[in-house]
């Protein structure tokens, strides 16, 4: 067993305990995108409709959403390599469940425990970072987190094109039980134990927080696909009563389920949500490349996955570089530049013409990646450094919520730019994800004022 850190562990335990999160992490961004490939091919072979179907995904991202929060605060209070380890350990055997079922009813069943794994992994693995990198190291740690969460939910789609074309649909999840138990092995060597906190955990913010963002989650997907206005106003009156509530409730807590309390710190406030601007620019970026490839520029499926390619590469080298960075400059001036480069990336990509050559697109979809990458790290380490190390785990769940509502945001309103115009639809949304990128740019700028206040 580790014992408890202040200032990192030694580096040759630090070499294992990063090893488990990339193995875990990747694992879990992966499937936050590789199912939606395969939805197709899942509902022919357990014949459900299309409609249906789409609970593979919508069940796995609900219960994800639904209990970030809750997980990071019991990590604060049981210590986050336990939530941490628990979190790998049903992420493992969901996925085995996964691969195991027979009809819809049971692979949803099996993809809500998949995502309630998934949140114990991502409510903690920020806060986890804190403690096996020392302090003057941070953005060294959030650097290398986010270029493996950007590259594993970038190459989701890819991932799954290539493990189909090999076998069916349970291998997508069969192949993260070898994974699983090999991080499960090093996390249970590696992983620090970290400091707890004396307050208790208060089930009825638990319960409210799950309402709440599940329903955000569902009002936001059903309203993009113009869903009835009578369900979509009767989501509205549950997101607003239980929004109330909570907030209402959390007001009167010493230490918040729902960080309000790191929220009223500028740097906090403004860095979580240039996060969620950036990752619905991403969410709106990814649905739509691929029906701009393929619907109006006419490529083949596997060409589309090599034009896609270029974006994570360029994430994937950029992250490292700007991580280090940060603890020597101003996230906010890093991720300005970053958020700038994905802006001018994505208006080009959006006034491309059909018959661009693919070098064309190439170039412009690594200024997107660079862009990327270059934001995530140094906004990652502005917010884990602008929360106290008792309120690791509140900031680590933000971190994970505000990524999952950026991308849930932006996957949602790719639907609702189809259907405005399918012709123009792809075009649309990825203008859309510029002015989202444009609106994070100006935002990081902002904290260099909250920084000298």
């Amino acid at each position: 067993m580790s014992t408890i850190v202040q200032d990192g562990v030694p580096p040759e335990q630090r070499k294992w305990a990063v090893a488990t999160i990339v193995l875990a992490i990747g694992m879990a961004s992966l499937d936050t995108s590789i199912a939606n490939t395969a939805l197709p091919t899942i509902a022919i072979d357990v014949q459900a409709s299309p409609a249906a179907s789409v609970w593979v995904v919508n069940a796995y991202q609900l219960a994800l959403v639904a209990t970030l929060l809750p997980l990071s605060t019991l990590g604060e209070i049981y210590g986050f390599r336990r939530v941490y380890l628990w979190g790998l350990a049903i992420f493992t055997v969901a996925s085995l469940l996964c691969a195991m079922s027979w009809s819809l009813p049971t692979l949803t069943v099996a993809r809500v425990l998949q995502g309630f794994g998934a949140a114990g992994l991502m409510s903690v693995n920020t806060a986890l970072i804190r403690f096996i990198y020392p302090a003057k190291q941070l953005g060294r740690g959030v650097g290398f987190n986010a270029m493996v969460v950007g590259v594993g939910t970038a190459l989701g789609p890819s991932v799954a094109a290539g493990l189909l074309s090999v076998g069916p649909w349970p291998l997508l999840f069969a192949v993260n039980v070898p994974v699983g138990i090999a991080a499960m092995v090093l996390a249970v060597r590696a992983l620090p134990d970290t400091p707890l906190s004396t307050h208790r955990f208060d089930w009825p913010s638990g319960l409210l927080n799950a309402v709440f963002f599940a329903a955000l989650i569902f009002m936001i997907g059903e309203a993009a696909h113009r869903a009835s206005a009578v369900q979509t106003v009767t989501l509205g009156i549950v997101v607003l009563v239980s929004g109330a509530a909570l907030v209402r409730r959390q007001s009167r807590l010493a230490v918040p389920l729902l960080p309000l309390d790191l929220y009223r710190r500028p740097m906090f406030a403004l860095s979580s949500l240039t996060a969620m601007c950036s990752f619905a620019a991403q969410g709106l970026s990814f649905v739509s490349l691929p029906f701009l490839f393929q619907m109006s520029m006419g490529r083949t499926a596997v060409e589309t996955g090599l034009l896609l390619t270029p974006w994570p590469v360029a994430t994937a080298l950029m992250a490292p570089v700007a991580g280090p960075l940060s603890d020597r400059y101003p996230p906010a001036i890093l991720g300005g530049i970053g958020m700038a480069l994905l802006t001018l990336g994505l208006t080009l990509m959006a006034t491309l013409p059909d018959g661009a050559s693919g070098a064309a697109i190439a170039w412009r979809m690594l200024l997107c990646g660079a862009g990327f990458g270059f934001f995530q790290s140094p906004n990652l380490r502005a917010i884990m450094s602008s929360a106290p190390p008792g309120r690791s785990g509140g900031a680590s769940g933000i971190v994970a919520t505000s990524r999952l509502m950026g991308q849930s945001t932006g996957a949602a309103l790719v639907a609702l730019c189809f259907g405005i115009s399918a012709t123009h639809g792809p075009a649309l949304a990825l203008a859309l994800g510029a002015g989202f990128a444009a609106v994070a740019c100006a935002v990081s700028f902002s904290r260099v004022f909250a920084r000298r206040s």
